[in-house]
Order: structure tokens, then C-alpha cells, then sequence
């Protein structure tokens, strides 16, 4: 596992030389990967993650297969260039999340529509080494109001990658989710180490009611400990798994604070919570 930068996670915006830049002042030892400006120029994209001695995290699946066929089949038709150009730079990860529930869809069309678009995805991105990544979202407040419940947690997300059916298809495992979803620390270590293609780390709002969680209201990793980072990333460590470490709190803090100081403050949160893990 590798201290990993999502710029737009964190509110860090700017050229990708000077995110480069400051991630490797903060003490990041990877940056996601910008797809778009991969496909334009690989060779350049991947000349800077040599020179700043950074590894290629990930990058967003850039389909959306979440609305209607035509704006999933344009989307599809444009990955194959995108996923060249992320395998020419080294970046062999890809995640995206799932919608927990639908107003339109019952569980079994649901279920049927993610796994033929998600497998005509993940046949693109095998053909190119690359693995992807489904997140589950876990708060019961983001399933509220829906007629449909979807997936919601791990078993059943494992579920969706297994029916999809191409080997190269995993978590985008994040602690806010596990959390939220009741995880426990026995899921996580029936894990595989390559089953996780992506992690996100975080904490909850102190004093809030698991059930009551809203999604978007997070802190910094290890800010309250409300969830056990530490018997999170102990268990990864336990599995092998080999992926990015990556901040998403959604803080408002951050947004109040320039990218440099953005990118320090996000990378000593991952720091302390690989020192409660007692990986570091």
C-alpha cells in the first residue's frame, strides 16, 4: 500500500507538474492518474511521474453507465483509446462507484444492467491490464426515499464482480463505506489482497449514529476515530494488498486552504493513521 493523491478528492486543482510538485513536498508516494491528458500525451505524462518519483494511482472509470443506453454505448466507445493511454503510462486501476439504490429499476434489472455494462467495461480495461474497481456506498441515509434498494455493501458487491465474470474486477474499498454498511473486521480478512484494486480512507462526525450518517459529511482520516482505521489498514496489510491509500473526506476544511497547504495537511492525516495501524 502507497500513500496515494486524488487531487479533486482533497480540492487540489492546477497543472499536473504542480500537483506533481506538491505531492512530493507533502510526502505522497503516488497521484491519480488525469486519463484525458494521458490519451494525449502518454509519453509526457509518464516522463513526470519519473521525474518526481511518483507512482500512478488510479483513474475514474470515464463511462457512465448509470443513465441511458446511448450515453453508456458513447461512453464505452471512448475507453479503449483512454484505457491505452493509461496502460502506456503504468496505471493498471480503475475505480468507480455503484448507486446504491433506483427509483426506476428493481434489484434484479439493476443487477443485470450493471453486470452487462460493467462487463463490457471491464473486458476493455483487461485487454489492457488494467483492474476495476466497484464501490460500495454504505449510509442508510443514501438509500432513504428510493422505492428500489440496490447494493450496499461488500458481500454484495463481491457478488456483482463475480457475475461480471472477466478476473480483473475488485473493490474500490472505502473505511467510510465499510463503516456505514456495519462492515466487519472478519469480511476484511476473507479478502484477497488483489480483490482490493483501490482503497479510500476517511472518519465520521463524532456523536452521529452509524444509520444516521450522511455521506458527504466526513473529516480527515483519523481526525475522531470513530472508525478503526487502524484494524482497517491492519487487515489490508494482512491480505497483501498492494493498492493506493487515498483520502476522501470531503472536508470543507480544505477548500478554505491553498493547494500546498491542502496537500500537506491530507498527506500527515495518512500518516497518522498508518502510524495507529503500526505500518510506519
Amino acid at each position: 500500500m502507497y500513500k496515494n493523491l486524488s487531487p479533486g478528492a482533497v480540492g487540489i486543482s492546477g497543472e499536473t507538474r504542480q500537483i506533481m510538485q506538491w505531492a512530493k513536498e507533502a510526502g505522497f508516494e503516488g497521484v491519480d492518474l488525469n486519463a484525458g491528458e494521458a490519451a494525449r500525451s502518454p509519453e509526457a505524462v509518464k516522463d513526470l511521474y519519473a521525474e518526481f518519483g511518483l507512482r500512478v494511482g488510479g483513474f475514474g472509470l470515464p463511462v457512465d453507465f448509470r443513465k441511458d443506453e446511448d450515453t453508456f454505448s458513447e461512453g464505452l466507445a471512448k475507453l479503449p483509446a483512454l484505457a491505452a493511454a493509461a496502460q502506456a503510462v503504468g496505471c493498471t486501476r480503475c475505480p468507480t462507484w455503484i448507486t446504491p439504490a433506483s427509483d426506476e429499476l428493481d434489484f434484479s434489472a439493476n443487477f443485470e444492467q450493471h453486470r452487462r455494462r460493467l462487463k463490457a467495461c471491464a473486458e476493455i480495461l483487461k485487454d489492457h491490464d488494467i483492474w476495476l474497481g466497484l464501490e460500495f456506498v454504505g449510509p442508510k441515509t443514501s438509500r432513504a426515499g428510493k422505492r428500489y434498494e440496490f447494493i450496499w455493501n461488500m458481500k454484495g458487491m463481491l457478488e456483482l464482480a463475480e457475475a461480471i465474470g472477466t478476473g480483473n474486477v475488485g473493490l474500490l474499498l472505502d473505511a467510510w463505506h465499510w463503516y456505514t454498511s456495519h462492515g466487519t473486521v472478519d469480511e476484511l480478512k476473507a479478502l484477497r489482497g488483489e480483490q482490493v484494486v483501490y482503497i479510500h480512507v476517511n472518519d465520521a462526525p463524532e456523536g452521529v449514529p452509524v444509520d444516521e450518517q450522511i455521506d458527504n459529511v466526513r473529516r480527515l482520516p483519523g481526525a475522531t476515530g470513530v472508525i478503526d482505521i487502524g484494524a482497517f489498514l491492519r487487515c489490508m496489510d494482512e491480505i497483501g494488498c498492494t493498492a493506493p491509500v487515498t483520502a476522501e473526506p470531503f472536508s470543507p476544511e480544505l477548500n478554505q486552504r491553498d493547494n500546498a497547504e491542502a496537500a500537506r495537511l491530507v498527506a500527515a492525516s495518512l500518516d497518522k493513521i498508518f502510524q495507529v495501524a503500526g505500518l510506519r
